[in-house]
């Protein structure tokens, strides 16, 4: 392979810091004498740290290894194509791939098979118990890598709001804070190059930070709705290698398993697709709270004291198990109270048509107790992503969901269990929730209710009243 001629040898004459601060700041980049001294003034007493022996010295730098090291940097700080905004989204796929690499095999021929299998017998079995139409979709089997790519446009939707507040605070503190952490003999007017990348700072903190939640996410979800939401679409789609290990600790068949899991994911879809309006919910609940984020600021500026710029663990370490996010006022309470609600409710009727569909299978009923569980609980990858947030996407109210369903289902029957799913005004409240059985009742008084006032908008307009004037 042939050297790259724009890469500077250790012979080609030129300085390799100078070099290097030109490609990474054109022309604003700092003085690379100034730089040195700096360097050089690190491993005296009043250097860095105070720690004599602990300083660099710039004559033993290598310069193809500081071109790559500073090529990455570089390439870290700012952001590329597809990185509009304070947030480098480009970063943030980077790192969720990054996260789930050594650890993902591709999917060969026989599981895509296997998955394909048991997607198109989870349409015929769900025919017998619901009457939402099939998805008519091409099943899925990816890879981790490849889920990622699949909901990296969802997780930026859902995310976009907070991550947006968040950078651009997180760089705001860090370009204020900086000139006090400086060592001694680097002048300040040095930072006036790094003002671009102190701007994209916070920016890449959080894609950093994002990525490796998402990507441990892509560990541990077994399909494309997994969560509760389409991020990848309207395909049904399952991650055979976290299926696989997931089954490793349940005295399941894997047939079994995987059936009933495609049960789950078909079920999800086939809903998304006979309630639009569902989708669109789900995501304006979601906005709203972020609408309203109020952020930390004091939290913020504690960390910003923390960062390193030239180290990026310290950077992602900013974010890990912190949460920046004040507490939500009543309007993102209601927000968020509305999308649990949607959660528990959607994730309700999952469990009680998948159970239905799924009775011929040995393992059903405790595959039913161990994925609610599951699905209830979360684990440390969605306890990550809420703490980076704010938002918890699990039903804490599934089993009251689940209750609601079946009675719905057993005293008024599946047309009218799938009839509540075309408009959002016969959504279940809380109260249904609480009170199953008054459904019926609550809903018919509504209805009534709203069928009278238009009667009456409509005899006003049409000028039934007597005593209302009429248009001439």
């Amino acid at each position: 392979m042939t050297d790259d001629p724009r890469t500077p040898g250790p012979d080609d004459g030129r300085d390799p810091l100078e070099e290097m601060l030109r490609q990474m700041f054109g022309g604003q980049a700092p003085d690379a004498d100034e730089i040195r001294k700096a360097m050089e003034g690190m491993g005296t007493p009043g250097g860095m740290g105070g720690m004599p022996g602990m300083g660099f010295d710039p004559s033993r730098l290598d310069p193809v290894m500081m071109q790559q090291a500073m090529a990455q940097f570089q390439a870290m700080m700012n952001p590329g194509p597809g990185s509009d905004g304070p947030v480098n989204w480009t970063l943030a796929k980077q790192a969720a791939r990054q996260a789930v690499a050594g650890e993902d095999p591709s999917v060969g021929s026989f599981a895509r098979r296997e998955v394909d299998e048991a997607l198109r017998l989870a349409e015929l079995w769900l025919d017998g118990v619901t009457e939402t139409e099939s998805t008519g979709a091409v099943g899925q089997a990816w890879s981790r890598a490849e889920w990622v790519e699949a909901t990296a446009d969802a997780w930026r939707r859902v995310t976009e709001p907070v991550a947006t507040s968040l950078s651009r605070a997180m760089s705001a503190a860090i370009e204020q804070q900086l000139p006090g952490q400086l060592p001694e003999g680097m002048d300040a007017s040095l930072l006036g190059g790094l003002q671009p990348m102190l701007q994209n700072m916070g920016g890449t903190m959080f894609g950093l930070q994002l990525g490796g939640a998402v990507g441990t996410l892509g560990k541990e979800v077994l399909s494309g709705t997994d969560i509760g939401l389409p991020m990848a679409g309207h395909r049904p789609a399952m991650i055979p290698v976290n299926v696989e290990e997931f089954g490793d600790g349940l005295s399941v068949p894997d047939d079994q398993l995987r059936l009933y899991l495609a049960l789950r994911e078909v079920a999800r879809l086939r809903l998304f697709l006979h309630s639009p309006w569902l989708e669109r919910d789900l995501f304006a609940a979601i906005e709203q709270y972020a609408a309203g984020i109020r952020l930390d600021t004091e939290g913020i500026e504690r960390a910003a004291a923390s960062v390193d710029p030239m180290d990026p663990e310290s950077m992602q370490a900013v974010f890990d198990g912190s949460s920046f996010i004040a507490e939500p006022d009543a309007t993102q309470r209601a927000a968020l109270d509305q999308l649990e609600l949607l959660i528990a409710l959607v994730e309700g009727w999952v469990d009680v048509v998948v159970a239905e569909a799924a009775k011929p299978l040995e393992s059903a009923a405790a595959l039913r107790e161990t994925i609610n569980r599951r699905r209830a609980s979360g684990g440390p990858a969605e306890e990550a992503f809420a703490a980076l947030v704010g938002l918890e996407l699990r039903p804490r109210r599934l089993r009251e969901a689940a209750a609601f369903w079946e009675h719905v289902t057993a005293e008024h029957g599946t047309a009218y269990r799938e009839d509540i799913w075309t408009s959002p005004e016969r959504q279940p409240t809380a109260e249904d929730l609480d009170d199953p059985s008054g459904y019926a009742g609550r809903r018919s008084a509504a209805e009534a209710s709203t069928d009278a006032l238009d009667d009456e908008l409509r005899r006003l307009l049409d000028g039934g009243y007597g005593d209302a004037p009429k248009e001439s």
